[in-house]
Formats: structure tokens, C-alpha cells, sequence
């Protein structure tokens, strides 16, 4: 397998090349005050190197070793507490975090790069900085200043880490029936009892003090959703002074055995009288846990992204030395007893689809990255609610598009190895089972398409499209006279026109019909992500063009080479699409459940 080498490049030219970051930063005081290019710059420089010299060393062995429930808790896979406070000593668990309570501030935009490099290097161990940066954004968001002064500055630093808790045995999308209670004492806390299951890092021994955020039910609560609180769950209480005291009336019961991410301990949880504090209000805990599930489901999809890319890497450098037959059309390496098997159309195919998948996807994250920083640090408020809508729009693609893609794509790196891809030696086959959850996680991509169909298409008359529309058609308006880009702007006016169509259809037929949005939810979503990387393409092969003429290192008109690749032969998948959208509901439905 080759070593992890992170596309400093690529992102590179993805931020300041397709988005002017830096000019996107500095028309934002708030912004400005917290990033500027040169601490951008060292960031992506620093998280690179440790990424390919302190994490991606540990992910086979983490995952040969895995995560062993002991007396004491949960022990990691050797080298995962010196990594963890190798970090934690750069302070990298604080990167997005607020100024105020010790984080760095930094824009999601960045923030996104250093998680795909974590990720890419090292999924399972990736995750617990994620979580505890989603946990850190739900208490800041909604959690009193006694709480944030308490907890926050410990999270930050790497000290202490955070984790969700939503599931149980027997609820997990419909978390309206979930049976966990929270009884209210005399002191303001509440005790917690219940069991709650697939906690990632819900125990483990990298950090003095692990933080739940536990979705819970007073007893007089209203039945559903409507119900449910979320309160904040400690595994060591916290003293006064800031010190930690005795233990919480909390354990991890067992660590499910999984499919992949073996070196992240996946817990079942036990909470026995555990002592919590609420988060917000209550009965309003689903909209203080979604601020966290938001952001953790664009970081899933960015986990994706990362396991795609060192597919891409591993297959690419094999398919340069694996030598097996000739060319079609004759010798390309006479030297050798065979060509490399980089000559062949099929992993020719295969390569170059991975790639336009994985380059389109990171321009893909860092466009929605930039709508969160602008729904976060935008002066006007027309500009912040343009943002937060483009935001829930993008959230479920970002979920769902990125990590379908990204299994996609390790499949195809797995294939191009053959059956040495196989085989646990070369790393392929880890990346597959490693990037199967992130489409099962976090809600599953079939529960992100129903809320991109139900919720922000149908939901909002196609309100939501039309600003993303917008956007799409703003570009193809500014390029109208740029003769070079036609070939980019024709087929993708006719994917946003095609996926307009798909936007009416069904907002039209789900007047009458219900059925007709879990009918064309997956492929509806798939459609628009298609779309999104048609446009985002467009937009790489426009900033790639002018340095293409003079390249000599190959870096633009390959770019410009793999986007006419996925004009080509990827985006015409969404012709299909959009048949199938068309074609309804009915076969789908008709049968009777004998008849299945």
C-alpha cells in the first residue's frame, strides 16, 4: 500500500485557484480577524505531516489490534495515546473552535482539509476529533455560559473529549421512541438511566474525561420527538474547582465487533442513575443535537472523501508498477516483459473515475464548507439566511453523495489491484470496510435523501433549489463569452435543466401522492449530486484553462483533461436518473408484500 501523501496541491488550488479563499475570508471582519494566508498555509503544511508520519503509521495496526474492553474501560490499539496527545499538544482539537473558551477560530473552509487529511490517514482514529468538535459546537451553540466555562476550554485542548449518544436497541431513526430518562433532582442536574448503542468513542483511555451529550426523556415528557431533551453526561464529575472528581454512574457494557473502523471503539453505553446537566431547553433537544449532527454529517461525508483519496493513491502508484500484458495498440514499454497495467482502457476507466469522483468531491466539501463559514460570519443578515439555506440544502448531498461516491471509489481501487486488492497486505480491502459506515452513520444516505427530498425540496416548494439553481446559472452567465469553457457550460446547462424538471415532477405529483417522494428520494439526490460536481468541475476546469497552455508539471491539464473525463463519462449517469424519477412510483409500489 503506498504511504499516505497529502494533496496539498490539490487543496490548495481548490482554495485560493476555484474560490478565492482569501479574499472570501478577508470580506468577513469576523473572519479576518481569526485566519489569514500564511497561518492557513503552515496549517495545511503541519496537519499534512501529521497525518502521513503520526497517523496513517497506526491505521493497519489499529485495526489488526483493534479496541478491547478491560476491567478498568476501554484500551486502544498501541500508539494511539501518544498520537492522540501529539495533537492535542498542537492543539489541533480546538481548530474550529471559539476564541473565547481557548479554541483557534478557525473557518470550517480549512477546517475541512485537515479533517480529509485525518481521515484519509486514519479513519478510525479520525473520528474522535470530529466528534468532539461536533460536541464542542452543540454546547457552544446552545449549552449556558456555566457550562461552556466548565467544559469547553478542557474539550478544546485535547484534555477531554466529546461523544453523541442517540441510539437504542430499539430506536434508531425514530428516536421519538426512545426509552432513556431523565429525572430532575433538587440541584438542578438530572439522573440519566438507560442503554444506548454504536457510541463511537463512547470509552476509551486517550483523555482524562470523556463528555456524552445524551439524548433523554423527562418522565411527564410530551410523546415523540417533541419529547426528547439533551443533556450533558460526564464520565468523571467535575468538581468546583475545575478538578475531576469521582466517577458518573456510567459504563461501556461491550464493544460491538464491526465490519471496519476496528481501531475506534464502537460502545454500548449503560447509564445508571448517571449525572447530567441539560443542554439547552427542554424538549428541545433534537434541535440542539441536530447543530452537532449537522456538522458531523458534512465531516462524514469529507471521511469518505479522505478514504477515497488514499484508494486513489494506492491504486495509482500499482497500477504504474504492476506490469501484466501489452496495450491495444502496441508496446509501450519495450524494456520490460510487459506494459504497466496503467495502459489498459479498463483501469484506465477505473483510475480516472476515481479521480474525477475524489477532485470533484473535495471542491464539492470546500464549496459547502464556504456557505457554512458564510452562515456563521456574514455581516448582513440577508447574507446569512441565503447561506443557512444553501447549508441545509447542501447538508444530506454532502452526507450521502460524497460517501456513495467514495465506496464507489474504493471499490474501484480495490479492483484495480485485482486480487491483491483482496488481500489484507495492501490495504485496499481495509479502506472498503473502513468507508462502508459512512454510509450507514449519522442517519443513512437513504434517511439524508428523504430529508433532501421531503424536507428542503417538497418541503419548501423548491424554495431551497432555486438558490442553489441560482448560483449554478449566475456561473454559466459570467463564462458565456469564454469560447473554451462551451464544452463545460452546454451539458451543464442541460444537468441543471434536467434536474430542474426532476425538482417540479415531483413537487407536483407529491400534492397528491405521498409515496412519490421515498420513490425518487436516492435518485433524486444522486441527480443533484451529480449536477453539484458538473458545476463545481466547471468551475475548476475555468481557474485550471489559462495555466493549462504553459504547464509543464501536468497538474492543469490534467485537471482540465479529468474534468472532460467526467463531462463525459460520469455525468451522463444523470440521464438515467432522471428516467427513473420520471417513470413514478407505481411499479415500485404496487406490489403487494407477498408479491416481493
Amino acid at each position: 500500500m503506498a504511504d499516505y501523501v497529502a494533496p496539498l496541491k490539490d487543496m490548495r488550488f481548490v482554495l485560493n485557484e476555484v474560490f478565492d479563499i482569501r479574499s472570501f475570508w478577508s470580506s468577513m471582519p469576523k473572519l479576518a480577524e481569526s485566519v489569514d494566508a500564511e497561518t492557513a498555509d503552515a496549517i495545511l503544511e503541519e496537519a499534512g505531516k501529521l497525518a502521513s508520519s503520526v497517523l496513517f503509521p497506526l491505521n493497519r495496526e489499529g485495526d489488526e489490534e483493534g479496541c478491547r474492553l478491560e476491567e478498568t474501560g476501554v484500551k486502544t490499539p498501541k500508539g494511539y495515546i501518544e498520537a492522540f496527545n501529539t495533537l492535542a499538544e498542537g492543539g489541533w482539537y480546538g481548530l474550529g473552535g471559539d476564541p473565547e473558551y481557548g479554541g483557534m477560530g478557525m473557518p470550517k473552509t480549512l477546517v475541512a482539509c485537515v479533517e480529509e487529511m485525518f481521515q484519509a490517514s486514519n479513519m478510525a482514529f479520525g473520528l474522535a476529533p470530529i466528534l468532539t468538535a461536533g460536541a464542542c459546537l452543540a454546547l457552544n451553540s446552545h449549552g449556558s455560559d456555566e457550562l461552556k466555562q466548565r467544559y469547553l476550554p478542557k474539550m478544546y485542548s485535547g484534555e477531554w473529549t466529546g461523544c453523541m449518544d442517540l441510539t437504542e436497541p430499539h430506536a434508531g431513526t425514530d428516536l421519538g421512541i426512545m426509552r432513556t430518562k431523565a429525572v430532575p433532582q433538587a440541584d438542578g442536574s438530572y439522573k440519566l438511566t438507560g442503554t444506548k448503542i454504536f457510541i463511537s468513542w463512547g470509552d476509551h483511555d486517550m483523555a482524562d474525561n470523556i463528555i456524552h451529550l445524551v439524548l433523554a426523556k423527562l418522565p411527564d415528557a410530551p410523546p415523540g420527538p417533541k419529547g426528547i431533551s439533551l443533556f450533558l453526561v460526564p464520565k468523571v464529575m467535575v468538581n468546583e474547582d475545575g478538578s475531576l472528581g469521582e466517577p458518573n454512574s456510567l459504563s461501556c457494557g461491550s464493544i460491538e465487533k464491526k465490519m471496519g473502523i476496528k481501531g475506534c471503539a464502537t460502545c454500548v453505553m449503560n447509564f445508571d442513575g448517571a449525572t447530567g446537566w441539560l443542554v439547552g431547553d427542554l424538549n428541545r433537544g433534537l434541535n440542539a443535537m441536530f447543530t452537532m449532527m449537522n456538522y458531523e454529517r458534512i465531516g462524514v461525508g469529507v471521511q469518505g472523501l479522505g478514504c477515497a483519496e488514499m484508494s486513489l493513491q494506492s491504486a495509482r502508484e500499482y497500477a504504474n508498477e504492476r506490469i501484466q500484458s501489452r496495450s491495444p495498440t502496441g508496446k509501450k514499454m519495450p524494456d520490460k516483459e510487459a506494459d504497466s497495467i496503467i495502459v489498459h482502457p479498463d483501469v484506465r476507466r477505473m483510475l480516472m473515475t476515481m479521480k474525477s469522483l475524489v477532485e470533484g468531491g473535495r471542491a464539492f466539501s470546500t464549496y459547502a464548507s464556504r456557505w457554512l463559514d458564510m452562515a456563521k460570519y456574514a455581516e448582513s443578515e440577508e447574507q446569512k439566511a441565503m447561506a443557512e439555506n444553501m447549508v441545509a440544502l447542501l447538508t444530506p448531498i454532502a452526507k450521502a453523495f460524497l460517501t456513495d461516491r467514495s465506496l464507489e471509489a474504493t471499490l474501484h481501487g480495490q479492483m484495480v489491484f485485482g486480487g491483491h486488492g483482496y488481500i489484507r497486505e495492501w490495504g485496499q480491502e481495509q479502506l472498503v470496510r473502513d468507508v462502508r459506515i459512512a454510509q450507514i452513520y449519522e442517519g443513512t444516505n437513504g434517511i439524508q435523501a428523504l430529508d433532501l427530498m421531503g424536507r428542503k425540496i417538497v418541503g419548501s416548494n423548491g424554495k431551497l433549489f432555486e438558490v442553489f439553481a441560482q448560483d449554478v446559472a449566475d456561473f454559466i452567465e459570467s463564462c458565456a463569452g469564454d469560447s473554451a469553457m462551451q464544452v463545460f457550460l452546454s451539458p451543464l446547462s442541460a444537468s441543471l435543466e434536467r434536474l430542474a424538471d426532476a425538482t417540479e415532477t415531483v413537487i407536483e405529483r407529491a400534492a397528491n401522492n405521498p409515496d412519490e417522494i421515498g420513490a425518487a428520494s436516492v435518485d433524486y439526490l444522486d441527480l443533484f449530486g451529480y449536477t453539484a460536481f458538473a458545476y463545481l468541475w466547471a468551475r475548476m476546469a475555468k481557474a485550471a484553462l489559462p495555466k493549462a497552455e504553459n504547464d509543464t508539471s501536468g497538474f492543469y491539464t490534467g485537471k482540465v483533461k479529468t474534468a472532460r473525463f467526467y463531462f463525459d463519462r460520469v455525468l451522463p449517469r444523470a440521464v438515467s436518473l432522471a428516467e427513473t424519477i420520471r417513470n413514478g412510483s407505481s411499479s415500485l409500489m404496487e406490489p403487494q408484500i407477498n408479491e416481493i
